[in-house]
């Protein structure tokens, strides 16, 4: 019996090479720019009519938050226009489509985390406005289709919200002011990863899925995991987001319930410091953090 071909846009990102890597029993074959641009309508058809897959997961897109609101045009072509290109081209072919999405979609407002019957409002900055409008384009243009939700994503060769940490460290700041009024999910790539494959599973489903790990803390939170299980003196301070200005607005709550896992039987997440000591303990070397086992999550 022959394996189901998945195809891959964005490949080469942090997603990418983990899905690359990780979904096993699946044929997967990764597409990047320059040979799959997914705002060129012909050369995305050619790619699709010479791989011929079964499926394909559309990672491709525009994530620097402060980027998309520097050149917003740019933002809503790539998230929105591609996503279009690529649900369009699948539905023409009869290839299931997997589209990964963000939290960024909801404003951040609401006390609780955001479940998937929750009607996303788009937003407080272009990356999450383009990414809500991306996926529309994929509800209106391709039925057979699953919209993959995640956020604080972290993954092997980054770049990360923990490589930027380490990184700090080792340039020897001796103190690190760190966001402690904005909080959510860590995933790593590989719980992702696990998630679409028990999807990939199951050719019926259809809809969206918030596939973050389970569990919150905040950036200040995160931070002081990182380097607790790295074994490092840091000195980690909170501040507000208002002491820590960036060009696009950050939404409080970042927090996704996995809703639909639940109601389908789907395996659940991880937590998020379990997946965090185990990224920490394989990608050892790549952080240049000591090879010892790491401490035990702290919960």
């Amino acid at each position: 019996m022959s394996r189901t071909t998945v195809m891959l846009t964005g490949g080469k990102g942090m997603l990418g090479r983990t899905l690359c890597r990780e979904l096993e029993g699946f044929e997967v074959i990764p597409t990047d720019l320059p040979e799959t641009d997914i705002l060129q309508e012909d050369a995305l058809a050619r790619q699709l009519d010479r791989i011929a897959p079964d499926v394909v997961i559309h990672c491709a897109a525009m994530t620097a938050v402060d980027r998309c609101e520097a050149e917003p045009d740019l933002a809503y072509r790539f998230n929105a226009l591609g996503s279009a290109n690529v649900a369009a081209a699948c539905a023409r072919r009869h290839i299931r489509l997997v589209a990964l999405s963000t939290d960024y979609v909801f404003s951040g407002t609401g006390q609780r985390p955001y479940h998937e019957f929750d009607v996303p409002d788009g937003g407080i900055n272009v990356y999450g406005q383009s990414k809500w409008a991306g996926e529309q384009a994929v509800r209106t243009h391709c039925p057979d289709h699953v919209i993959a939700r995640i956020s604080w994503l972290y993954g092997p060769g980054g770049p990360s919200f923990v490589h930027t940490m380490l990184r700090l460290a080792r340039q020897g700041h001796e103190v690190l002011r760190v966001v402690d009024d904005q909080r959510g999910n860590p995933t790593s790539t590989s719980a992702v990863a696990a998630a679409l494959r028990h999807i990939l599973l199951r050719p019926g489903l259809v809809g969206t899925f918030h596939l973050t790990c389970e569990g919150e803390t905040t950036w200040y939170g995160f931070a002081r995991e990182i380097f607790r299980l790295a074994g490092m003196e840091q000195s980690v301070v909170p501040c507000t987001s208002a002491e820590y200005v960036t060009p696009a607005r950050r939404p409080e709550n970042s927090c996704l319930e996995k809703r639909m896992l639940r109601l389908l039987g789907l395996p659940s997440m991880p937590h998020w410091q379990e997946s965090l000591a185990d990224f920490m303990r394989s990608q050892a070397c790549e952080l240049g953090i000591p090879a010892a086992p790491v401490p035990d999550a702290g919960r």
